[in-house]
């Protein structure tokens, strides 16, 4: 099957439609849309996401230059199947879903958990990515990735104490700039109205969070005997992923850049989407 659609480019992502291919035993969900070519942008999501949590700033932007698909992991939103268990296994549900769709090669765009995956891709296939953008992410094994379990689980209680997103206090520092900040993102998400996903289980967030505490304390992996082009981007105050560990991801390879932004936390692509994407969409089409 190749992902092809001859309307793509008329949709926004608060209006296009969502599809269905299956790979692995699952039917994946997922979302596809703008300037199609031979090589397309995959979005890797967050810890607990499905198709809404995708920023439409960022998607749309991407959109208008390059082929721009997100998808639902197993078991999220809805796609099919029980939520994956471990990280590499999510990885190759990933490697399993570009290939269902009919492409050989694609670029990543990933951000937090997406990123971890997005490492282990490499591992398993690493000819199947071309240039990557890694966000408020880290290395395996890299320093307080382990500890986003309690941070997550006190933040959500916040949240429901306090009657807000998780995301409010998980993606954004909580001073003004970066309350405002927050606010933003999330009226930002609730702008698609019709034809919204599935929610995502408490079940989902269990059996993410111990993946990523698994692979946090697991041994880091050699990045270094990667050529690919890479982008490290993050806030200079990430609670969720320590913002050194992008420092420290972008040491591990070889042809990497890193870019920090000011007075932001683990959402810092969102916060500053603008910037983002003057630095993104370049690196993406050059």
């Amino acid at each position: 099957m190749t992902a092809t659609n001859a309307q793509s480019g008329n949709y926004s992502y608060v209006t296009v439609p969502t599809k269905f291919v299956e790979a692995n035993g699952i039917k994946f969900a997922y979302r596809s849309y703008g300037k199609e070519g031979d090589i397309p942008v995959i979005y890797f999501n967050h810890l607990t996401a499905n198709l809404d949590n995708c920023d439409p700033r960022i998607m749309d932007a991407i959109a208008a230059n390059r082929q721009i698909i997100s998808f639902d992991y197993r078991g999220v939103g809805a796609t099919t199947g029980d939520q994956g268990t471990s990280i590499p296994d999510m990885a190759k549900d990933a490697i399993a879903f570009i290939h269902a769709l009919g492409y050989k090669q694609v670029d990543i765009v990933a951000f937090s958990m997406g990123g971890f995956i997005t490492q282990e891709l490499l591992l398993i296939e690493p000819t199947l990515a071309r240039k990557i953008v890694l966000a408020g992410t880290g290395p395996r094994g890299g320093k307080g990735v382990s500890d986003v379990v309690g941070l997550t689980y006190k933040d959500i209680f916040k949240g429901l104490f306090t009657f807000r997103d998780p995301k409010f206090y998980l993606f954004f520092t909580q001073n003004k700039v970066g309350k405002a900040a927050a606010r933003d993102f999330l009226k930002r998400l609730k702008e698609r109205t019709e034809n919204r996903d599935k929610k995502v289980k408490l079940s989902v967030l269990k059996k993410q969070l111990k993946a990523i505490k698994n692979w946090g304390n697991d041994k880091p992996a050699d990045l270094s005997v990667f050529k690919h082009p890479v982008l490290v981007v993050n806030g200079d105050n990430d609670r969720m992923v320590p913002t050194p560990n992008s420092y420290d991801l972008a040491n591990r390879f070889t042809n990497s850049e890193i870019v920090i932004y000011p007075n932001s936390g683990h959402g810092g692509i969102f916060q500053y989407h603008e910037e983002f994407l003057k630095k993104a969409l370049p690196f993406l089409t050059k």
